[in-house]
């Protein structure tokens, strides 16, 4: 039987002290649903501590990222508002132990969203889009782990920086991205790659995390997921994302 408190102690002190651990499913089997509960689990533990609970990331959403960790199932996991950086913000190195960041669209919602949803509908709930990026850091050494292993490391959500919010009843189905390092471009890549359009993974948040958390909240921020490979992140990198349209969000990286 898994010790879901006890693995969810294990996962939150390696995210709180940028240590690497053992995968889980290493010494043992461990099931999606159980994941889920350690995920569960070790966010509230964070939520005891005082971060508030401010959206969703949706995971494994593109082609590229399912090839990178050689994986096939879209996974979500919990934003708080201690991930959150802001625009142009640095970011420390050192309070991360694999980071990497990918480019991503955000969704504001303006009203709560839950269950088996059309796009249509599930759009209805936006107040707006924009540019964003997420940092992903497996806590896991080697960045060796199994599909329960991200799950229950919060899917490998560390941190987030959104950009400016545009008005959401505009074509976003296929816009450009590049995402540059120093000026130089890194990623290439189009919103397309998310589930051949982001709404639908907006859809599967309102099924997956909605169902989980009881409903998506007015307020929260939907990562829809990476458009692209993760790049891994060195100290004294400025990473800048600029989506068509959309415009620019950048983070630079410090020790």
């Amino acid at each position: 039987m898994t010790d879901i408190a006890k693995f969810a102690e294990v996962v939150d002190e390696a995210a709180r002290t940028a240590a690497a651990i053992p995968q889980f499913t290493e010494t043992g089997p461990l099931s999606v649903a159980d994941a889920y509960a350690v995920q569960a689990a070790s966010i509230d533990r964070r939520l005891k501590r005082g971060e508030k609970l401010v959206g969703v990331k949706m995971g494994l959403t593109s082609r590229a990222k399912m090839r990178q960790v050689n994986v096939d199932e879209v996974v979500w996991g919990r934003l708080t508002d201690a991930m959150r950086l802001e625009e142009g913000a640095a970011l420390s190195r050192r309070r991360y132990v694999h980071p990497r960041i990918e480019p991503e669209l955000a969704f504001l919602l303006k009203a709560p969203l839950t269950g088996e949803v059309t796009a249509a509908e599930a759009m209805a709930a936006v107040a707006g889009i924009a540019p964003a990026m997420e940092i992903i850091d497996s806590r896991y050494q080697n960045f060796k782990f199994a599909l329960p292993d991200v799950i229950a490391d919060n899917s490998s959500s560390s941190g987030f920086v959104v950009g400016d919010w545009s008005r959401p009843d505009q074509d976003f189905s296929n816009l450009g991205l590049v995402m540059e390092v120093d000026g130089r471009p890194v990623e290439i890549g189009s919103t397309a790659a998310i589930l051949g359009n982001p709404s639908r993974s907006l859809v599967a948040a309102a099924r997956l995390a909605g169902a989980a958390l009881g409903r998506l909240e007015a307020g929260w921020i939907i990562l829809a997921g990476g458009a692209t490979a993760a790049h891994p992140l060195k100290v004294g990198e400025r990473v800048r994302l600029i989506m068509q349209n959309l415009g620019s969000v950048s983070i630079r990286v410090t020790e």
